[in-house]
This record gives C-alpha cells, sequence and structure tokens, in this order.
C-alpha cells in the first residue's frame, strides 16, 4: 500500500499534474473493442482501492469478484482535492475537477450571491449549503416532497439568491455547476438518463440546463430509519435500509420502469446510484442500540491497512456486494447483460484507514481568522474571509492559520497563489476559497466518536476504488496513475459518444481511462 500522505510540495505538483494528465499507456492485454448500448455507473462512497482489492481477495465468489473476471482494476485512481461528495461525483459525471466545474463542497460560499431570505439586498457573499439541510423536512425520505421530484422536496427559503436581470431569484444546486455533466450529453442525443443518490440536493446532477437526468431518485439518507426512528447514518443497517430504496430503483430501471415501479420507460443508456453503507461502515464507531440486527458491530478496520474490516464495515461490504449481485442477475434476466458495462468506483474514500492515527480536533480556531466570513471542515478545511475587507486582512488571516498549524494539525495552508495555479484564483474568482488547509494524516475535526471523515487531500481520502467491466474485456489490473474524472469521457466513449462534448474535457484535457480499447 501507498503511503498514507503525500508531502505537501508533492501533494501540490500531483493535484497540478491531475489537472493536465496526459494519456497513461495501458499495460496487459488488449480487450476487444468496448461498446455498450448501457453503462451502470455506481459510487460506493468510501471505498479504497485496497477495500476493493482485499474484498475480492478473500471472495472469490462475490459479485465483485465476479465483474473483475471480465473488468480492467485500477488500483491507482484518485479522485479529485478537495474530495468531498460534489467534486467527487461531478468528475464522475462531468469529466472536471473545481478548475472546471468551480465546485469545491456541498457546504460552501459564494461572494456573489446573497443570503436566504435576504431578497437580494445587503452586501453580496453568503454561505451555501446544498445537502439535508436544504429539505422541507429531513425527517422524511421524500425530504417533504415526493419521490423521484426532487425539487418538490427542496424548500427555496434556504437556498442562496442571485440578483439576474434585476430579479432576485434561488439559486438551485444545478446552477452552480458551470460545465455540462454526461446526462445532458446523453439527453442531447436522445437517450435515457436516470441517478439516484441521498439528497434532494443532488439536483446539481442534472447540469447548468437543469434538465440532464430524466428520472432522478433522492430518497434523503438523513431521514429517519422506520425501524429505529433515528437519522439512518446512525446504524450499520438502518443505512442499508435506505441504500435499499436505491437498490429497488435501478432494478425497476433495469426493468424498463421508473425509479418508483409506476411506469414503463426505457432502460437507460447511463443510469446508476451511490451507496453509503461502506461509508457509514467507515466512520461509525458502534452500532445503534435501537436495532437488534446492529446494537453489537463496530465500524472501521483492525488493522492500518483495510484487511480486516470490523463487523459493521463488514455488513457493509457484504450488503453492497450483494447489491451488485442483483444488478447483475437482472441484466441477465433482461437480455441486458452484455450490453452493459458496469463502472465501479467512489466519489471519496476516507481518512484515517488505520484508527490508531486519528487525532480528532476541535476546528474552532478557525473561527477567530481576522477577517473570516466562512469556515468549512471535515479533514481539512476552506476559509473565506469577507469580500468588502479580505484584501486587508489577508496577510494577517494567513500569518494567524500558521500560527495554529500545530493546534490545528495542519501540515500545509494553500494560500491565493497556489490556490490560483492549482483550481481559479480566489482574488477573481467568487467561490475559490482564500485558503485551503490541508490537515495532517489522521486528523479530523469533530467533538464526536466518528472514526474517519473524508474531504481532504490525504492519500487514503483520494486512492479509490475503481473497475470497469463487460464481458467483451479481458480481466487486466492497470497500474497507470488515473484520476476518476477520466470515467466521464470513458462513458461517453462506451456509448459511442464523443468525450469532447464535455465542456470540462476540453478545460483540463481530460482523457479516457487507458487499457480499454474503442
Amino acid at each position: 500500500m501507498r503511503h498514507s500522505f503525500r508531502t505537501l510540495a508533492a501533494c501540490t505538483a500531483l493535484v497540478t499534474a491531475s489537472l493536465a494528465i496526459s494519456p497513461a499507456m495501458a499495460g496487459g492485454v488488449t480487450p476487444p473493442n468496448l461498446s455498450a448500448h448501457h453503462v451502470l455507473l455506481i459510487s460506493i462512497d468510501g471505498m479504497h482501492a485496497v477495500d476493493l482489492q482485499n474484498y475480492i481477495a478473500s471472495h472469490p465468489a462475490s459479485a465483485l469478484a465476479g465483474l473483475a473476471a471480465n473488468g480492467v482494476i485500477y488500483p491507482n485512481a484518485l479522485t479529485t482535492a478537495p474530495s468531498d461528495s460534489f467534486p467527487g461525483l461531478l468528475a464522475l459525471v462531468t469529466g472536471g475537477t473545481p478548475k472546471s466545474a468551480d465546485v469545491f463542497y456541498d457546504v460552501s460560499y459564494d461572494r456573489n450571491l446573497y443570503a436566504p431570505g435576504s431578497n437580494c439586498t445587503g452586501a453580496p457573499g453568503t454561505m451555501t449549503h446544498f445537502d439535508e439541510a436544504d429539505d422541507k423536512d429531513m425527517s422524511r425520505v421524500d425530504g417533504g416532497g415526493t419521490l423521484g421530484q426532487p425539487l418538490t422536496a427542496i424548500d427555496v427559503t434556504q437556498l442562496p439568491l442571485r440578483l439576474k436581470n434585476g430579479v432576485c431569484a434561488p439559486v438551485y444546486p444545478h446552477d452552480v455547476l458551470k460545465v455540462n455533466t454526461i446526462f445532458e450529453v446523453v439527453r442531447r442525443h436522445q437517450g435515457y438518463t436516470a441517478w439516484a443518490d441521498k439528497h434532494p440536493a443532488y439536483d446539481l446532477v442534472n447540469g447548468p440546463s437543469g434538465r440532464g437526468v430524466i428520472d432522478l431518485f433522492t430518497p434523503e439518507v438523513n431521514s429517519n430509519d422506520t425501524i429505529t426512528g433515528q437519522d439512518t447514518t446512525k446504524g450499520f443497517h438502518s443505512v442499508q435500509r435506505n441504500d435499499e430504496l436505491k437498490v429497488q430503483a435501478v432494478l425497476n430501471e433495469i426493468d424498463g420502469l421508473n425509479s418508483i415501479g409506476a411506469k414503463r420507460t426505457k432502460v437507460p443508456a447511463v443510469f446508476g446510484m451511490n451507496f453509503q453503507a461502506v461509508s457509514v461502515g467507515q466512520k461509525l464507531a458502534k452500532g445503534n442500540t435501537s436495532d437488534p440486527r446492529d446494537f453489537h458491530l463496530i465500524g472501521g478496520y483492525a488493522d492500518k491497512v483495510g484487511k480486516a474490516p470490523n463487523s459493521g464495515l463488514q455488513s457493509g461490504l457484504d450488503y453492497v456486494d450483494g447489491a451488485l449481485g442483483r444488478f447483475v442477475a437482472e441484466l441477465k434476466a433482461r437480455g441486458l447483460f452484455n450490453d452493459t458495462a458496469i463502472i465501479v468506483t467512489a466519489k471519496h474514500g476516507q481518512s484515517p484507514i488505520d484508527v490508531k492515527t486519528r487525532v480528532a480536533l476541535d476546528d474552532g480556531p478557525y473561527g477567530n481568522t481576522p477577517g473570516i466570513d466562512f469556515y468549512q471542515t471535515d479533514d481539512l478545511a476552506l476559509i473565506w474571509l469577507k469580500k468588502g475587507t479580505r484584501f486587508q486582512n489577508y496577510g494577517a488571516a494567513k500569518a494567524y492559520l500558521e500560527s495554529q498549524m500545530g493546534p490545528l494539525g495542519i501540515n500545509r495552508i494553500l494560500d491565493n497563489w497556489d490556490l490560483a495555479n492549482l483550481y481559479r484564483d480566489p482574488f477573481k474568482d467568487n467561490r475559490t476559497p482564500d485558503f485551503i488547509a490541508i490537515s495532517n494524516p489522521g486528523v479530523i475535526y469533530t467533538g464526536g466518536t466518528k472514526l474517519a471523515e473524508h474531504g481532504g487531500f490525504a492519500h487514503n481520502d483520494r486512492n479509490v476504488a475503481l473497475l470497469v467491466s463487460n464481458v467483451s474485456i479481458t480481466a487486466a489490473v492497470d497500474n497507470s496513475d488515473v484520476e476518476t474524472r477520466q470515467v466521464a469521457p470513458t462513458i461517453l466513449q462506451i456509448l459511442g459518444l464523443s468525450p469532447t462534448e464535455l465542456q470540462a474535457v476540453g478545460i483540463e484535457g481530460t482523457t479516457v481511462l487507458p487499457s480499454l480499447r474503442f
């Protein structure tokens, strides 16, 4: 296994290089031409490359092992940095990073938008949250709306506002994305599209048009579980029950129905879902005492290299593998398996794997940064200064953060020069943070018992599972350095569409994955 963290100099070089990668050399046996009418994209959130490797090795009869028998595995795949769910998913469906998409986190900041309820008055600059906080009722699985119609669940009074042609209007999640998605490209070519994810705010994947996904199914992951009555992320089995809603939606779509099984449609050209079971299994320390199947389970890993998942995480891995097996069985039953490419990956990993390296810190000192307006933390920190005074406070803010590197477990601070080179110039762009504080390996900002987090630059955050499978592929392992943003142009290539139709591909020069021939 690679070192769990790169030095910041190496990390910066890595991220810089990742924004302009060149085609990697394919190794191993050259497979036959890969072409399919359907692509099933699966994000097992939190799943590291080593999790995939270890599960296949220890479960040779598993669904994952079966997919790998006709697939290419990429052990050195990296997701975005920051490794939050929003940029991680956008990498998969746009082919880009925050450099092109200009989306850094689900809870972020925009210097040009106005606060919810402000009627676009006062000074611009507001925190933007696109998560469960946008729901009309996050305790309900439908978010307070209608499942399959995510915009009905979004409380418009919680959305940031913008002035457009003199009119104050709400900003929906899809409005913030600056490049198009694979769903929009496929729809342009009369293809049917579907996706299932964890919040109604995943309206994000509709893209700038707001119409990319025809069937978008978003059961709220923070809703109350039917058995425990508590947030589903508070139990290993309760989150699996929530995932099961999305699994059933995908099975319906394989059967030519819509996600809720209410009407007959087409089998999507591109569709899929995210799983939360593994992510919760990695983060949650103990099972839910209100669930008789859960209370005795524990999360995380028992070793430092990921070969020994504890019982709660093992339960999540087994559940996901079983669901994948059901997808395969249904595709075969419908005569669609040979004509479907299945891509298994993850929006993000989770850090640390080795629980002995976990360091839980209070993020409160970030709030004392001179001139600060907003900060967001998980296992990194994104910091934005007040728009009107940021230039005069910039030096003092940087000096303060440098003085707190020890107490806050900071490895390196990315300033405006670093960020301009990696992404966009924060002095010119309305969303790029003024600073990103990269934490030491194992540091997470929490006052609770969670074992791990994601969002940061650590290798455990970024090195994720990536497997491309189809009956036409000869099994191979490609050790090239690749990135999950290469998934998006690869999907279009499989479907016979041009990757150049993705705007992020043009901006960042993203190539298709190696070891695949079209």
